[in-house]
């Protein structure tokens, strides 16, 4: 070794740099206590890189690089999880907080100010504007903008049609374009080019703001460059876009509120025979305004309303609504439409129909009753899309935790035990894996997708009332249930499949792996059972048997090809068990006899000649051995079976018993 060499093994390795932690450090955790101080403070993404990085450069062990690596994996993991979830937060926050606006609208501009500027943060654009329609002018003017730095734009007048915000008008639908000057969907003009162009934006998203079936503006965001706007974020624009509209129609109902008073005052049996109906309006808004804040149900809304409209407030699902036709020109118009003695009010948001309200016991609905209703169901939808957006969340971790089962070799017990509790999922106790998969032709590749995502939500939510674990895979569906006491594999696959087909309106096929335990332990476990679940499928469909549920248990000796851990005693004693028992209590040579039988080609003559016994003899033995196994032991798929059994208990018994 040079001198040069045996200085640079002397010198000590340099210290880390400053804010950079140090990765050689032993701690009682191994490597994760490096990357829970970079979760607790926040560390950008970039910072999870500098302990690998600096363990390599300090020649760590491979080990210790390896275990940097995997907690740095699982670190960021984490991190993204809490960022969607503090975006999450942040969305339903911003919601809330305008309706809470609204609750307490002075100033209709402070408003729509707000909207547009928690629009932009939330989806992070570069630019939010609102524009509204001037029916004087027969045009459309920019009423809010945030972000813009170009006074062309924020001056611009567009007229009826032109643009992308005269086919979001036109439609009354949501539009997008990733190129705005390369999208020909929409009519190009020199004016709003000249605009879109000094202004540097590229992609745009804008969603109609509604007042019944009227649209009267658009809320747009956009970017400086090329973008995808996901659907959350387009459905997240379009709420806000109902809650602007909501604080026009609101500045306008106080404009007419104020121009009504003004003639009440020189009536004033008017003023009195309104003025209830005014309270109560106030009382529910601001009754709803309070649930929203808080977090309230769909119940506590139908509730409250009822109680201030004097009748009975219910919601119901779309496919439990009466009379159909009401509900759909209800969501068209944006209006409560009356159904005999009963209002329906439709719930819906971003054009998705989520249910309705039904009034009952309140035929003669005044205007201002009327409009009641209909704010109740508007926020019934904000609910309904929180409470959505929460279950959604659970299943993405749910989905999570059984793909780390199905995928990782080296994940920590105890870690996993953990997060299976926080799902309510306990997984020391005996489980069954179950491979699920759409059984019929799709009409094309849209369906097909729709029917995969009704299946994986069926999925989910069973899994959640079962405290189980669900996963979308190779086109179908895993889950990980319990298998509750005296209960079989084969009788939870079937009641899967009976399950999940009702849910989803078309036939489910299940497998199911054999029972399996301790998952936390051994983490081959599952992905072993959800290979076996699989053979099992494919199974099911090879014999005709779509839209069934079974476990290899039920396929005879073809479960011995189909199980991931050929039991091979389980399935003589299954086959040949009672034969072999009787043998064993009574000293009988009834499996001799049995195996001599079918050598002899099933023939009684032969079979005595090989035995040396009488025929006779041969015959009571046969009569026992079918009482032993049934009145179809001699058909040819159980002749199959016991011939297989036979062969294998002969191969597993002693040399002195065979």
């Amino acid at each position: 070794m040079s001198r040069n060499h045996v200085q640079s093994a002397r010198r000590p390795a340099p210290a880390p740099a400053a804010g950079v932690l140090d990765p050689g450090a032993e701690a009682p955790g191994g490597a994760e206590p490096v990357y829970l101080e970079l979760l607790a403070r926040g560390a950008s993404a970039e910072a999870y890189e500098q302990p690998v990085l600096l363990a390599r450069a300090e020649n760590r062990p491979p080990e210790r690089i390896a275990a940097l690596e995997r907690a740095k994996l699982l670190a960021l993991r984490v991190r993204t999880e809490l960022e969607g979830r503090r975006r999450r937060e942040a969305e339903l926050s911003a919601l809330f907080e305008t309706a809470h606006d609204l609750a307490g609208l002075r100033d209709v501009d402070a408003v729509l100010q707000a909207i547009v500027q928690r629009a932009r943060s939330l989806l992070g654009t570069d630019v939010a504007y609102l524009s509204l329609n001037d029916p004087a002018r027969g045009d459309t003017y920019m009423r809010v903008t945030e972000g813009s730095v170009a006074a062309r734009f924020q001056q611009l007048r567009l007229g009826m049609g032109e643009g992308l915000g005269g086919l979001v008008a036109q439609t009354a639908r949501p539009y997008v374009t990733d190129d705005y000057f390369k999208d020909d969907r929409f009519q190009h003009t020199l004016t709003i080019d000249a605009g879109v162009r000094d202004e540097g934006l590229v992609a745009i998203l804008g969603v109609p703001l509604m007042l019944g079936p009227h649209v009267i503006g658009v809320l747009f965001a956009a970017d400086r460059r090329a973008r995808v706007f996901e659907r959350e974020q387009i459905a997240l624009l379009g709420s806000f876009a109902a809650l602007a509209a909501a604080a026009i129609d609101t500045a306008n109902l106080l404009t007419e509120t104020r121009s009504a008073m003004a003639g009440l005052e020189r009536a004033n049996e008017i003023i009195k025979d309104r003025s209830s109906v005014i309270e109560r309006a106030s009382d529910i808004h601001d009754r709803l305004a309070e649930l929203v804040l808080r977090g309230g149900q769909v119940h506590d809304v139908a509730a409250a309303v009822s109680q201030v409209l004097g009748g009975t407030v219910e919601f119901t699902d779309t496919a439990d609504t009466a009379d159909t036709g009401a509900l759909e020109t209800s969501r068209t118009e944006g209006h409560a439409v009356r159904h005999g003695d009963d209002w329906i009010a439709a719930v819906a948001a971003g054009g998705e129909l989520l249910g309705a309200l039904v009034l009952r016991g309140r035929p003669g609905l005044d205007p201002v009753d009327q409009r009641t209703l209909e704010r109740a169901a508007m926020v019934t939808s904000l609910l309904l899309l929180a409470r959505r957006s929460a279950a959604e969340a659970e299943q993405r971790v749910r989905g999570e935790l059984l793909d780390d089962l199905l995928d990782a070799r080296d994940r920590e017990p105890r870690q996993l035990r953990d997060r299976a509790a926080r799902l309510h999922a306990d997984l020391d106790a005996t489980h069954v894996v179950l491979a699920a998969r759409l059984e019929g032709p799709a009409a094309d590749t849209e369906e097909a997708a729709a029917a995969r995502r009704r299946l994986w939500s069926a999925a989910s939510h069973l899994a959640g009332t079962r405290h189980g674990l669900a996963a979308a895979r190779e086109g179908g569906t895993v889950l990980l249930l319990p298998l509750a006491a005296g209960d079989t594999a084969t009788d939870l696959a079937r009641r899967t499949a009976r399950h999940l087909g009702t849910a989803v309106h078309q036939p489910v096929t299940v497998g199911a792996s054999a029972p399996v335990t301790g998952l936390a332990t051994r983490p081959d476990t599952v992905a072993a059972a959800y290979a076996e679940g699989r053979r099992c499928l494919d199974a099911l469909n090879l014999l005709g048997r779509g839209g069934d549920g079974a476990a290899a248990e039920d396929f005879g000796f073809l479960g011995l090809l189909l199980a991931g851990e050929r039991d091979i005693a389980a399935f003589v004693t299954r086959t040949i068990g009672p034969v072999a028992a009787y043998d064993t209590r009574r000293g009988t040579e009834l499996l001799r006899t049995l195996d001599a039988y079918y050598a002899c080609g099933m023939s009684p003559a032969r079979t005595k000649d090989e035995l040396h016994v009488h025929v006779n003899t041969v015959a009571q033995r046969l009569d026992r051995v079918a009482r032993l196994l049934g009145d179809d032991w001699q058909s040819p798929a159980r002749a199959l079976e016991i011939q297989l059994a036979l062969r294998l208990h002969r191969l597993g018994a002693p040399p002195e018993r065979r």
